[in-house]
């Protein structure tokens, strides 16, 4: 039952994206305006906006292209889109893996002592409604290397979800289970690590995947700022370039990569829930 239904669901899916892809088709193949070109238009190649966004054939034939080979280097602003993800994937991991050094550890001190929170919870509630991309100025101020900025807005970003859901996954825990740890004399460190832990782990790792998911969404707003390297800095050159079908072609690799995150996070809190 499961199987069909999952098949079904396959099925639906891709008659959903023919037929979306079909109005998309027809759309270009529309007859255009032909009214005459205003002063905007003349100065942006002399065609409008509407007629310039391309097809999904040629978004299609591009992306074969790019995916060919995503990995050439002809120069600074030349490079292909797999390099340009990989320097946006190196971000995100090394600011989301110092975010959770941290904000996992902070979390269980939080989320066991009453008197942490009650500390901690001010400082917390003032910095996370903070956007991320308002440090961006202060760390290029401060630290004075983009590659590093980026980082550090990641960790920023990402450091939020982990630390409120590891809190609240570990003052969750039942209490019995943390008597019976008392009972058995274990030290508060194999409490947290025996017992606190494998109870508390799948908010964690909701926590984690919640903290992945902004940080891929921020890296490309990031990069935008920053230039140099990266998906978003990708996106950005190709509009300066006035290339729609590679800014649509990056646009769906993004939900791609991102879409790929998500469910390595997803699949390991279900593997989590399962061993319980």
């Amino acid at each position: 039952m499961l199987k069909s239904l999952k098949v079904k669901s396959a099925l639906l899916s891709i008659i959903f994206l023919v037929i979306l892809l079909g109005i998309w088709e027809g759309a270009n193949q529309a007859p255009t305006d032909t009214k005459p070109l205003t002063e905007y238009e003349m100065l942006m190649g002399g065609a409008s906006q509407e007629a310039r966004v391309p097809p999904p054939s040629e978004v299609i034939e591009l992306g074969f292209k790019e995916l060919s080979d995503p990995f050439y280097d002809a120069g600074p602003n030349d490079k292909g889109i797999g390099i340009q993800l990989g320097y946006s994937i190196y971000r995100v991991m090394v600011g989301f893996l110092l975010a959770a050094a941290i904000a996992i550890p902070i979390g269980f001190l939080i989320g066991m002592s009453p008197l942490m929170y009650n500390a901690l919870n001010p400082f917390i509630q003032v910095l996370r409604p903070i956007s991320p991309l308002a440090w961006m100025p202060l760390a290029l101020f401060i630290i004075k290397d983009s590659e590093i900025s980026a980082i550090f807005v990641i960790f920023i970003c990402s450091i939020w979800p982990m630390l409120i859901n590891t809190a609240f996954g570990v003052a969750n825990v039942r209490k019995d289970w943390i008597n019976v740890a008392r009972t058995h004399q274990l030290s508060p460190l194999q409490t947290a690590m025996q017992v606190i832990l494998p109870a508390a782990a799948p908010t964690i790792l909701t926590g984690m995947r919640i903290s992945i998911g902004i940080a891929w969404l921020v890296i490309v707003a990031a990069e935008m700022l920053v230039g140099g390297t990266g998906i978003g800095y990708y996106v950005w050159n190709e509009w300066n370039n006035l290339d729609l079908a590679s800014v649509i072609f990056s646009i769906f690799m993004i939900g791609v990569i991102g879409m790929l995150l998500d469910m390595m996070l997803a699949y390991a809190a279900r593997w989590v829930t399962y061993q319980e």
